[in-house]
């Protein structure tokens, strides 16, 4: 069982705080999430609980920003547009910061990769960098006591010095 206070990650939500637990009439975590716009409290039930996950530790999130460079990228590739961002998107909801940190990397490389052939990258791909990027920023920043914005400045310092 989570404690009040403590930072958990919801599969649609991403990262929230459990704010309480009600027990009538059936037993539920109160759970704000993290990085919204318009956050509103929502019931998870305790019942479900292994469908959450604690936030990393911080070495654990050091660990994934000190192997992004080297971090391999997902080779899967679906049939269509809409089979691929299916694919990635489950594995956002389900997979592991780890998961998701690669998965920007990956569509990172796809999307330079289609612009160096001149071509404007599907929409999918953006959509798909967007998710998971912020699900993974919002997870580190936890993790490492910061921002995302301060997160990202970790990543493109741990890449310059691989390149150096």
């Amino acid at each position: 069982m989570y404690s009040i206070g403590e930072f958990i990650v919801h599969p649609g939500q991403g990262v929230c705080k459990v704010e309480g637990v009600v027990e009538e009439p059936i037993a539920v975590y109160q759970l704000t999430p993290i990085g919204q716009r318009h956050p509103m409290r929502i019931s998870f039930p305790l019942a479900s609980e292994d469908k959450l996950r604690p936030v990393l530790t911080r070495d654990e999130a050091m660990e994934i920003i000190d192997q992004y460079p080297s971090m391999q990228l997902d080779d899967y590739v679906g049939r269509s547009n809409a089979l691929e961002e299916e694919h990635f998107r489950h594995k956002i909801r389900n997979g592991s910061c780890r998961d998701s940190v690669r998965i920007v990397k990956t569509f990172r490389h796809r999307i330079a990769e289609t612009r160096a052939r001149n071509k404007k990258p599907p929409v999918v791909y953006e959509r798909i960098l967007k998710q998971a990027s912020d699900r993974s920023l919002e997870e580190l920043a936890i993790a490492l006591d910061s921002t995302p914005d301060g997160v990202r400045m970790l990543f493109e310092q741990e890449i310059d010095a691989s390149q150096n």
